[in-house]
């Protein structure tokens, strides 16, 4: 197992592709804190993972956008298991509506879920790992932050930041052993793709599909499976990068998905 004696903090970890990606990691041999504002999802989530012969797991509560808890959430690791080598930066949130639609509340909320949010995991583990000899940080961004999208102006905008803040914060950590790298997904079957379309629609999940060169959404392990190869040995070299994982959208087969 890649990660045996490793601790991985993942949040957005209640479901979807957070869930999938702690999932991974546990079978992988790491001990995994489960971060999540739905409570009661990270311990869902938790519960998989001790379910599993030798897993390892604690689930909280927290508000990224909020400093003391996402303190708190490192803190949580360090209390319950010495150290922090992984931190996947997963939570996010979504917004589908046009400029003049959207209030200043709406833009706060999606820019500081999606990068305010990254911002502040990254300044509160990068201390801890330092202390560790090093780490790995995945920061997922999108597509979106790569392309212009209809409708989503505030969250292409808040993935674009994420990209280069990524880039950035790599220049400043490599020579700590701290890698620092984001995954930019396309389409991916999860709670938060049903705020923009029915995902329980196969008319609109087909269309969704067909606007990726492979014709279909991903199955949120797809996406999980980078985020273990980039905290793993075999992408020992690799830091800075934006991982295009999006069925091909970025290749230039973007259309308009929205829900009518």
């Amino acid at each position: 197992m890649k990660f045996t004696g490793q601790v991985a903090i993942v949040t957005g970890g209640g479901s979807g592709q957070g869930r999938a990606t702690a999932l991974l990691f546990a079978q992988e041999g790491a001990k995994v804190i489960v971060g999540d504002l739905n409570d009661k999802g990270a311990a869902e989530t938790a519960h998989l993972i001790n379910r599993q012969e030798g897993g390892q797991a604690t689930a909280v509560k927290v508000n990224v956008t909020k400093a003391d808890e996402v303190q708190g959430l490192i803190d949580t690791a360090l209390a319950h298991y010495g150290r922090v080598d992984i931190l996947i930066n997963n939570a996010g949130a979504t917004l589908f509506k046009g400029i003049e639609e959207t209030s200043e509340a709406e833009w706060d909320r999606i820019l500081d879920t999606n990068l305010k949010g990254v911002f502040l995991g990254c300044k509160s583990a990068i201390p801890a790992m330092r202390r560790s000899g090093g780490g790995s940080i995945v920061n997922i961004a999108s597509v979106a932050g790569l392309i212009g999208m209809p409708q989503h102006f505030a969250y292409c905008a808040a993935k674009a930041g994420v990209i280069h803040l990524t880039k950035s914060l790599a220049l400043d950590h490599g020579n700590e052993n701290i890698r620092i790298n984001c995954i930019c997904p396309g389409g991916v079957l999860t709670p938060m793709l049903g705020e923009v379309i029915d995902v329980h629609n196969p008319a609109q999940i087909e269309r969704v599909g067909k606007q990726h060169a492979l014709g279909r959404i991903a199955d949120p392990e797809e996406i999980a499976r980078v985020s273990l190869f980039l905290c793993s040995p075999d992408a020992s070299f690799m830091t800075g990068a934006a991982v295009t994982v999006d069925g091909g959208i970025a290749a230039g087969r973007m259309g308009h998905i929205h829900s009518r």
